[in-house]
């Protein structure tokens, strides 16, 4: 027999997408939030249906609790990585580029930043900032006092403020640069690289210690245009340059790469591209364990309503 879902199971099918959305910027990581939305289901199944008057709240409130419980058990391992920490990256659908907002606030840029904010600023900040929550709301999603969290959301604020960039560019002409650089390093070519780069740009490598990789942030407009020129002459990761494919996809609501090959995906490449169309940050993920979700093909819808 075909299973049918029931009732509960339907409201809680039509909020997944928004309560992945909420876990996942609050993580960073795909498979940690995807498990917190699946607590988050045990917990609604195990609800007492006259105790809930807002499904929605309810269970935004429930998987914020969650993705926070999660971040801080997180910790310890991010502070002991082998290498530069970077966010799992996500392909994404386009919608959430039809929305600016959207799109910056699950950036790889926007998510490196709050990696710097603890554990309660990051998810006050999300909740506030990108699906405007009251600070009533969530105070008792994080359980603080309202004005404890109007403190934090302050600072974490703040904070974002002072490090996210200031300027960047519109969506056609990121991809543009990124069709660009992808002609360029896949042909060696050294001077388009340089002329697409900012003098300052910096290239963040995550291999996890599970592959090869820049321990530290590359930094300079000659060494990462070196780094990206020698794509198409050297084997890397055990795939040959001529066995190396590499696609342009949406990644974290913006352009950005997939590189593939003997049967696996091997790193995602996204870009901070400014308004003047220099690239200033590279983000260039090759932990396997953070590139399962690419792998299959998954796509997420993460705007914010």
């Amino acid at each position: 027999m075909t299973h049918q879902p029931d009732a509960d199971e339907q409201v809680f099918h039509s909020y997944r997408n928004l309560l992945f959305s909420v876990a996942y910027r609050i993580l960073g990581s795909a498979a940690d939030a995807e498990d917190a939305v699946q607590d988050a289901w045990i917990s609604w199944s195990a609800a007492g249906r006259s105790q809930v008057a807002d499904p929605k709240a309810y269970l935004a409130r429930i998987v914020s609790n969650l993705a926070l419980q999660r971040l801080r058990s997180a910790r310890h391992h991010r502070e002991t990585y082998v290498g530069p920490w970077l966010p799992e990256p996500i392909l994404t659908d386009g919608d959430a580029a039809d929305a600016v907002t959207d799109a910056e606030s699950v950036s790889m840029a926007m998510l490196v930043v709050l990696e710097t904010l603890s554990p309660l600023e990051r998810a006050v900040f999300v909740l506030r900032e990108v699906f405007d929550f009251s600070h009533a709301e969530i105070a008792v999603a994080v359980e603080r006092s309202e004005a404890a969290v109007r403190q934090t959301a302050h600072r974490a604020r703040e904070h974002v403020r002072g490090q996210r960039p200031r300027f960047t560019a519109d969506r056609s002409q990121q991809r543009g640069v990124t069709e660009r650089f992808l002609a360029a390093s896949t042909g060696g070519d050294i001077n388009t690289l340089l002329e697409l780069l900012s003098p300052d740009v910096t290239l963040w490598t995550d291999g996890g210690g599970k592959v090869r990789q820049a321990l530290r942030p590359i930094r300079g407009a000659g060494t990462v245009a070196a780094w990206f020129a020698a794509i198409g002459t050297v084997t890397y990761q055990g795939v040959a340059p001529h066995d190396m494919h590499a696609a342009l996809v949406e990644i974290n609501g913006g352009p950005g790469l997939v590189f593939s090959g003997a049967g696996r995906v091997v790193a995602t490449v996204s870009f901070d591209i400014d308004a003047g169309g220099r690239i200033t940050a590279i983000h260039n993920v090759a932990n396997p364990d953070k590139l399962r979700v690419v792998a299959d093909g998954t796509i997420h819808h993460l705007a914010t309503r």
